[in-house]
Parts: structure tokens; sequence; C-alpha cells
């Protein structure tokens, strides 16, 4: 888009560009962090405490550890942890260690992680105690053994928490629940290992920018999973940017970032845990973003300025009891972040008038390493659009079917991104990566527009496209006016084959408690917004569907159910 119009649409005070980027890697920013300020807290968990310094020293002894055990520069450590700090001690380790990290969900059945494991052929595994069990058993299998998984590092759940509270877990919940293991001879305990080499430097390996550092699994653009690689460049890139982008509403070093999106994300790992650390900020902890009761105790104790979260995150707070009694203060918040999914206009105004603050939203991928379009804090919000480009991000609308050219004004097409945080391939590959990325352009899948001003609306999935009859209907457009029926909770819509019309459209719907409505309520309520062929032909109600770990509806699954 020529001349750029979005630029106008800044807030007072963020910059047009951050470059030139620094030759630094995020390992050199919280290093200098540390020296600053060695008693700042970095970390909060449960109550308890982790300075900048400590985990510095700590993930210099976890790096340590690593080489001593073999690890060698660009190979891959699976961390199999929910969001503890253990996963940031870990992460930081791998990277010092020269190696690259591939945080995954540890919730995996066997089948996923044996997929995972094989596809990244990691040789050292860092997981959680209750999850141990499942990564060896498979270790005895054909595919995992190739991959040379040689070393598994356990860690508890209670090494971190506060003395009183790791006393009360030993005698009620570790064997109840699981984390009371034995590990098998060769097999390590966390804490074993970081006091082994707790007194050891950081060893001498060198990391540089353009280093691969981060391994996250994606389904891509044809939901088959595939480790998309971020280097340590485009990571500090995105944290920057998004730091600069907040700075006009978060304080550096005395706020606080809520950080309850996994790690195993992209959104929980790069948009929070970096952006936060490079704005030398205290990262609270939460490790189960479900458990809405620790959630609410969370920010009752630590008075969170920055939420990020997605949208059902934000609707399953405003209605929890201690919310509408009143009983937990919100006001603490003075900026919310939402992605991963539409976010509705009511539930924006809802949340503002809860805190007092603002609530935004943004747009970003796995393949472009989180951010890359997002609402401003203080300027023109506009319902339905995503937001307009980050500094140093280029967007252009392509044609839908040729993914060539750029398309004008309010035309849809595929999205394409351009910056400097954009993967740096599919790990092993190489076919894939070159039809995702030409030119130096990520096509996304996604379809959508830019207005006038530079701000970007999604239509949809490229692939998730509904053709009853040749007409085109983009899921999420049905989507958004189903779940704007006061009884709705939940929504996914996708098309089904049709013996008529090629395919259908079909919504399953959840409603909220004691609400009741029938099909044709529903079909009846689309008619007044949509044409026709947009009105779902079938209708199922349920108690739930499924969502991705982020609260994201899974079409796909829909569909195969």
């Amino acid at each position: 888009m020529d001349g750029k119009p979005w630029l106008e649409h800044y807030d007072q005070g963020v910059p047009h560009t951050l470059r030139p980027y620094p030759q630094e890697t995020l390992l050199d920013v919280v290093s200098k962090t540390a020296r600053q300020r060695p008693d700042h807290t970095a970390l909060w968990f449960k109550g308890a405490h982790l300075s900048y310094a400590e985990v510095d020293r700590l993930s210099d002894a976890f790096a340590a550890g690593l080489v001593a055990q073999g690890l060698k520069k660009g190979d891959r450590v699976a961390l199999l942890l929910p969001n503890c700090p253990q996963s940031v001690i870990s992460q930081l380790g791998v990277w010092k260690a020269g190696a690259i990290a591939a945080p995954l969900n540890p919730l995996y059945t066997e089948f996923e992680l044996e997929h995972t494991i094989t596809e990244c052929g990691a040789v050292t595994a860092v997981v959680l105690s209750p999850f141990y069990k499942k990564i060896r058993a498979l270790c005895g299998r054909t595919r995992i053994n190739r991959t040379k998984l040689e070393n598994i590092i356990v860690t508890n759940i209670k090494e971190y928490l506060p003395i009183l509270q790791r006393h009360m877990f030993t005698l009620f919940k570790e064997k109840q629940d699981g984390h009371r293991i034995t590990l098998q001879t060769g097999d390590l305990w966390f804490a074993d290992l970081l006091r082994q080499y707790g007194n050891s430097p950081r060893p001498n390996v060198s990391v540089s920018p353009d280093d691969p550092a981060l391994l996250l699994f994606t389904g891509g653009t044809t939901g088959t999973p595939k480790g998309a690689v971020g280097t340590h460049l485009g990571l500090l890139a995105d944290g920057m940017q998004l730091r600069t982008w907040f700075e006009v509403a978060i304080d550096k070093w005395d706020d606080v970032v809520l950080l309850l999106m996994p790690i195993f994300h992209v959104y929980g790992n790069v948009g929070v845990l970096i952006t936060g650390l490079v704005g030398r900020n205290t990262l609270a902890l939460v490790p189960n973003p479900r458990d809405l009761d620790d959630v609410i105790k969370t920010i009752r104790q630590v008075q969170p300025a920055l939420v990020p979260g997605v949208p059902t995150l934000f609707n399953a707070l405003l209605k929890h009891p201690d919310v509408l009694s009143g009983k937990v203060d919100f006001r603490s918040m003075k900026l919310c972040v939402s992605g991963a999914a539409a976010l509705l206009k009511e539930t924006k105004e809802r949340f503002e008038l809860l805190t007092g603050g603002h609530m935004i939203e943004a747009y970003g991928l796995t393949e472009s390493f989180l951010a890359t379009i997002i609402t401003p804090v203080h300027g023109i919000y506009k319902p339905g659009a995503v937001g307009i480009s980050l500094p140093d991000v280029e967007i252009r609308i392509a044609d839908t079917y040729t993914g060539q050219g750029s398309l004008p004004s309010s035309e849809v097409g595929e999205i394409l991104i351009s910056a400097p945080q954009v993967m740096k391939e599919y790990w092993g590959r190489s076919d894939e990566t070159a039809d995702i990325i030409q030119d130096g352009w990520l096509h996304t899948g996604d379809l959508g527009y830019l207005d006038e001003d530079g701000y970007l609306f999604i239509v949809d999935r490229k692939k998730d496209l509904i053709k009853p009859s040749g007409f085109q209907v983009w899921p999420r457009e049905v989507e958004e006016v189903i779940a704007s029926h006061p009884a709705v909770d939940y929504v996914g819509v996708a098309g089904v084959p049709d013996v008529y019309q090629g395919e259908a459209v079909k919504a399953w719907i959840v409603l909220r408690p004691e609400e009741q409505l029938t099909s044709d309520e529903i079909r009846s309520f689309c008619r007044e917004k949509l044409v026709g062929y947009k009105v779902p032909k079938h209708v199922e109600f349920r108690d739930n569907l499924p969502m991705s770990a982020l609260g994201k509806v899974l079409r796909r699954e829909l569909v195969e159910q």
C-alpha cells in the first residue's frame, strides 16, 4: 500500500522504525538487566520471587549442565513444561548452550509427542514429573530411537514454590497427583543438575543473532504439524516492536505482566515472555489459564498492569462469580491484549469499563513469530479490524488464488507479511518453506483486506472457505453474527459435504446456561444480517466445542467429528 497511511495512526511517541536492530540476543538483554538491577524480580510464581540475577545465574548453570551432558550447538531440546520458573530457566539455558529450544504442549498424547520429537530430532527433553512416564515410554520406540533422544531431565513443580506451599504440596498433593516418581538409570533431576553446576560460568559457546533459537510447532497452511524456526534476531525484534508499542501505557521495570498464555505457544513465548523480558518487567507465571480461580487469585496478589489473553479467557473472567459480585479489583490493568481469535466489540467495551484501562487486539501467526498487526492503544479503534502494522512490518494483499500482485484497498485477498521476525524455515521441510515464503514475503493463508487507512480486516482462513452452490462464505463472518446473539456462548462454523449444494454451511453452538434456542430461531436471526446462502443450513447444539490450548474453536475437528 503506497504512502503507508497507517503510520499516521501510530500513538504519539511510537517510532515508525526501530532499524537498525542491535546485534545482540535476548540473553544479552537479560544479562544487562541482571547487572543493572540484580535484585529486581524477573519471575513471580505462586508467591515466590526469582530475581533477574538469579534467573541469569541459574540459566548459566543449566547451560553448563547441558554441555556437560554432550549437548552441542544446533541440537534441539524439547521442553514439556507448563508456565513455571523451570520453563524460563530451561529456555534461556538451552540458548546459552547454543542449542534450539522446542517447547511442546505437555498434555500432548504419546502419538503427538512421538511425531513432534521425531520431527525436530530432539536429543534432550526437559519434562515435568507427571509427564515423565509418557516420554519415557516413547524411548523404546524405533522412530524415537532414531532421533537419539539421549537425555531426559525431570523437574517437580514444587521446586520453586514458597517454603510453606512446598511442604503442603509434598504432604497432600505430590503423590496423589502423580508428581512423585522414580527416575530410571541415566535420567536426571533438574534440581540436581543446577546444584552440580551452580558455580559454573556460562559455557563458552558463541550465540549470534542469526542463529536459530526457537522451534514451535504449527499446522501451517496445510494442517500437518511442522516446526517453525525463529532466529534470535527475529525474537528480539518482535519483543522490541511490542515493547515500544506498549510503552505508551506500560512502564518499563515497574509494571507487572501476567504470563498465563502457554509458553509452548508463540503467543505466550514471544508475545508475553520475550516482550516482558525486553521491558525488564516482572512476569507473573500462571501454569493453567483454565483454572480461573487461580487466575483470579494471581491477579489479586500481583495487580498486573499488562494482561495478554484470548477472547474466551476475557469472557470467562467477566462471568466469574467473584468478578460479578465485585470481590476482585481489575483496575490495575492498564492494558489488555486480545489475540488468537476475533474480539467482539461487547467484550472490549465491558472489559474497558471494568478495568478503566485499554483493550487492544493483535494478529499474527506462528510463522511470523507472533504479532505483526495490532490496534493502537490510544488511537482509532475500528470494530472488526485487528489493527495496523507494527514498526518495520509490511503487509500486502495478494490475489487469493495466485498469491501474486497487490490489491487496492477494500479488496479481499491473501495476507502477505514481510518483517524481520518472520520464521527462517520449517525445520527439515525446504519444499514447504519455499511454498510459504516467496521473495521475502510470508504467505499466511489468511484472507483479508486493508482499508484506506491501512487497517487490516481478517475475513477468514483461505483453506476454511465454504462454497455452497459456488458462492463464497467465510466462517468467521457467520460466527461473528451468531456470537452476537445474547443466548450464545460459543460457536464454530465450517463447511460440510452436501448432496445438493456440494458444500453446506454448518454451525455448532454452545448456549449460555439456562438459555434455549432452536435451529429455526438461529437461522431467522442470521437472515436479518446475512444473505441467504450464508445462513447455516445445519445447526447443532452442543455442551462444549473442541478448542485449542488458547481457546480457539477447532473447526477441522468439528468437521471430522
